[in-house]
């Protein structure tokens, strides 16, 4: 990879680990849904200004149920779920049950497309499945029924991102990347709106708050796709796949910098755990050549 590449995979990571701190920080006082439909909204117009001043965005005409179907299942929910099990669980664990994504993306592929569960790939559930484990029994909070369950949600939006890559993959053919990214937020704000009247916060939020929530849209959200974008036309979409494995750390760096949160042993030892099986499902096959992984151009790690 060029510098320039590498560089924008790095600040890609960071801005995707980024996403976790924010959402921490903002889910508290918002709310779940009104945080994240301020965050799809805001990165969906934002989105939308730069393909019409780029001149680059095809119409939604032809594809529009694709979009609503990915809005959905790659944003809204999975948004909501980690929004939600952020209100219990710090930044650091929310990034790495997030990095369990290409491990249910393996198994909605083989029981939709019929791809194979290699020995390898089994092993590498195996590997993740003790990653999660050992983040829950050891790792920085303590174990509770509240906690299990914004885990669980944790688990379930990762399920959601491996099932709308597949989706994406077999469904949603020909789109173009910016498209697909810009529409998808806003038919995900669609979506959540008519729930928002019913979870208005009942105090004004803080500057700290409001930062959080332009920097969770504009930058973790809108800028993040762009730089993704760029990273697939460039480096190919098997680098910059790369970003699964990095995205974690910074979310783990971020929440010890500004929320002092404890990573730990338990936190160190699951987090490998679960990189590692990522690397044994996403790697090489029988022949010896890597095979690009399942993406829906959207990233393959959203926090």
């Amino acid at each position: 990879m060029k510098p320039r590449e590498v560089a924008g995979l790095l600040f890609l990571s960071a801005l995707w680990g980024g996403s976790f701190l924010f959402m921490r920080i903002a889910a508290p006082k918002l709310g779940p849904v009104l945080l994240i439909e301020l965050r799809v909204l805001i990165a969906g117009l934002a989105l939308l200004a730069y393909g019409v001043l780029s001149r680059r965005l095809p119409g939604v005409r032809g594809l529009w149920r694709e979009y609503l179907v990915v809005g959905a299942v790659n944003s809204a929910l999975p948004f909501l779920l980690i929004s939600a099990a952020s209100l219990a669980l710090p930044a650091s664990l929310t990034a790495t049950l997030n990095a369990t994504t290409p491990l249910f993306g393996a198994v909605v592929a083989a029981v939709w497309m019929g791809e194979s569960l290699t020995l390898r790939k089994v092993l590498g559930l195996l590997v993740g499945f003790a990653g999660v484990v050992a983040l829950l029994g050891i790792g920085p909070v303590s174990p509770s029924w509240e906690t299990f369950l914004a885990a669980g949600a944790s688990l379930l939006a990762a399920a959601c991102y491996g099932a709308a890559a597949v989706y994406t993959k077999v469904k949603v053919k020909g789109a173009q990347p910016q498209a697909l990214a810009t529409y998808s937020q806003l038919f995900a704000a669609l979506l959540i709106l008519p729930a928002v009247p019913f979870a208005w916060p009942s105090a004004f939020p803080s500057g700290l708050v409001i930062g959080s929530v332009l920097a969770l849209a504009l930058l973790c959200t809108a800028l993040a796709y762009l730089i993704y974008f760029y990273l697939i036309l460039n480096a190919g979409p098997t680098k910059a796949v790369m970003v699964t494995y990095l995205a974690p750390a910074f979310g783990m760096l971020w929440g010890g910098l500004f929320l002092q949160e404890q990573i730990g042993v338990g936190g160190v030892v699951g987090l490998c755990s679960i990189l590692a099986s990522v690397a044994l499902v996403g790697g090489a096959g029988a022949s010896g050549k890597r095979k690009p992984p399942i993406t829906d151009d959207g990233g393959p790690v959203r926090g």
